[in-house]
């Protein structure tokens, strides 16, 4: 897959191409552009399916600098312009809504319409903030513990998901410095809700009903800020819902699509 000079980042990114219109999915935090393989293997006949790693994740190069999540809207914004995309569908699963929530209001004759997955428009939960920051300062000072492992995997994946040892390695490899920086960008985002009206596109929220990250009435809130969207919950899913459980997230994506 290829890489994209943008905004001093390789960005790596893959590209089903063809004349369809064009879906871009964008992560979650510790996570890649791989998270959102039950869809592009769904949609890549139909549209052009885009996906991308984030800065400091996957196979972009590391965030060597401060960046907040309008930068990521930004570098969306300039791999879109490289390949030649007008317009796209932003979809987003939780850190990747909240850059896609930002493009909309940085960017909005980009963006065709919103799939917001498992996100919020809000600031990080001030009670939970500081347990994040223990487990993130004990992982960079100690290494991923089987422990520390498990707990990002039911806050993240919930409990049981089969190739959650995958992902696992792949936090293992997270490099202590540019753990702290995109953690410092995720706990430093700023507030949005008060300017989720100016969001007139189509939008599809979806959102596991057990997700252990961000609530559901997080979901429901913004649903009802935003003028033009509607909820659709997943029963038994946990955060990465799209990924846990695509036989029911999948089909919802793909009839939102077919309406546009």
């Amino acid at each position: 897959m290829p890489y994209a000079a943008i905004n001093g980042q390789q960005l790596h990114y893959l590209d089903t191409g063809g004349a369809g219109a064009a879906i871009v999915f964008s992560h979650g935090l510790l996570m890649d552009h791989a998270m959102f393989a039950p869809q592009i293997k769904a949609l890549k006949d139909r549209y052009r399916v885009i996906a991308w790693d984030e800065r400091g994740h996957g196979l972009t190069n590391d965030a060597s600098a401060p960046f907040s999540y309008y930068d990521s809207a930004d570098d969306l914004a300039g791999l879109l312009a490289q390949l030649g995309v007008r317009q796209a569908v932003f979809a987003g699963m939780s850190q990747g809504g909240y850059l896609s929530l930002r493009a909309a209001l940085r960017h909005p004759a980009l963006v065709q319409a919103l799939i917001l997955i498992d996100t919020q428009a809000g600031p990080e939960a001030a009670d939970t903030l500081p347990q994040y920051e223990q487990l993130i300062q004990t992982w960079m000072a100690q290494g991923l513990s089987a422990e520390m492992a498990t707990t990002i995997e039911h806050i993240v994946l919930g409990a049981g998901y089969a190739r959650a040892p995958a992902w696992k390695q792949k936090w293992a490899a997270v490099r202590p410095a540019n753990l702290a920086q995109i953690f410092h960008t995720l706990a430093s985002r700023d507030d949005i809700r008060g300017e989720l009206s100016r969001i007139r596109v189509p939008t599809l929220v979806i959102h596991g009903e057990a997700d252990a990250a961000i609530p559901l009435s997080a979901a429901e809130a913004m649903t009802a800020a935003l003028p033009n969207a509607r909820l659709e919950v997943i029963p038994g899913a946990g955060h990465a819902a799209n990924l846990t459980h695509p036989e029911q997230v999948t089909p919802l994506i793909e009839r939102f699509l077919g309406s546009l």
